[in-house]
């Protein structure tokens, strides 16, 4: 006997049931759902089948039943199918966004710097406080676990982990149900001490996985700033000031704007210096973060095309910039960058 279709429906409708009361679920509960549109008869036969084939156990003499193993082995094969449908069409969504993206902040990155007489760069969209999606443990050797950890905007990690001690395969599926109940649709923010503790309070003799999990989760998020797209444009246009014309520090200003690494410390948020616009950051001299700009003045601006993605564009020039039209222009230009991609 195989699962078909309404099985299927009713054996998941059980397990979640199951997983947020924690008591033997009946037919009558079953049948309360919606979409099934099954008397309690109908259920009932179904249930009989299910447990049948070995997916759902009676523990005592009620009427309710709860999942086996094999039906939380069912169970999370069939999240890992749908979280990797929605991973596979959220591909495709990133793609296109992030090629109409980059052609607006390619063009912007030149129309400033030929409007302004300065130099200019754009960071490419990334996601800001990004969810976890999914966690899949799965164990390939007796000791040997891998880790799979896949975040919104695509980002997936996966990793090997070295255990010391056997864990069971129901052992593994109760830490699956565990680590994905507690931090699905949590940003890397939001997983704070208290989640830390409770997490491992529950998972008892494997808390030291669940530090490991964790560090995963943190580190995927991290290997996304590595693929930071920064754009420049007018980079010649500082030869236009004496003050920093100088042979030497022209030079300097030229290979930062060509280096990727240098420039980061504009896009890290931690850097920001405290003004009262949030979204328009002003660096005067020492204030820059990159220490071949410290004879310059940077303006930035955030912009954020919903979802979570997010970029910078910055203006570099002399400390005597015209500070007005550099802000006024950023704003009227994130503000037409949003309008734009948001059509």
């Amino acid at each position: 006997m195989e699962l078909d279709e309404r099985k299927e429906k009713i054996l998941k409708a059980i397990i979640q049931t199951y997983l947020e009361t924690g008591e033997p679920v009946g037919s009558r509960t079953i049948s309360k759902y919606s979409d099934l549109k099954l008397s309690s008869a109908t259920i009932r036969n179904e249930m009989s089948d299910l447990e049948e084939m070995g997916y759902i156990i009676q523990p005592h003499t009620s009427a309710g039943r709860i999942p086996s193993d094999k039906g939380y082995r069912f169970y999370v094969d069939q999240i890992i199918r749908e979280k990797d449908s929605q991973v596979n069409e959220m591909q495709e969504l990133m793609i296109q966004r992030v090629d109409r993206v980059e052609l607006l902040l390619k063009q912007m990155a030149q129309i400033l710097a030929s409007n302004t007489n300065y130099a200019t760069m754009v960071s490419g969209p990334s996601y800001h406080q990004t969810k976890l999606k999914f966690i899949q443990l799965s164990l390939v050797e007796e000791k040997k676990l891998l880790i799979v950890v896949v975040m919104e905007g695509n980002i997936i990690r996966n990793s090997f982990t070295d255990l010391e001690e056997t864990l069971t395969q129901e052992e593994i599926l109760n830490l699956n149900i565990l680590l994905n109940n507690s931090l699905n649709g949590l940003t890397i923010q939001e997983i704070n001490l208290g989640t830390i503790a409770k997490l491992k309070e529950q998972a008892g003799p494997h808390r030291r996985l669940v530090e490991l999990v964790l560090n995963e989760v943190s580190e995927a998020v991290q290997a996304q700033d590595e693929d930071l797209q920064i754009y420049t444009s007018g980079a010649t246009n500082i030869f236009k000031y004496p003050e920093l014309s100088d042979t030497q520090k022209a030079s300097q200003l030229l290979s930062t704007l060509e280096q990727k690494e240098l420039l980061k410390g504009l896009f890290d948020e931690r850097q920001l210096p405290a003004t009262s616009d949030s979204q328009i950051q002003v660096y005067i001299g020492d204030e820059t973060p990159v220490q071949t700009m410290k004879d310059c003045s940077v303006v930035t601006a955030n912009y954020v095309l919903g979802d979570g993605l997010r970029g910078t564009i910055g203006i570099i020039g002399p400390k005597r910039m015209d500070y007005e039209k550099v802000v006024n222009t950023l704003r009227t230009l994130v503000s037409q960058l949003n309008e734009t991609f948001n059509k």
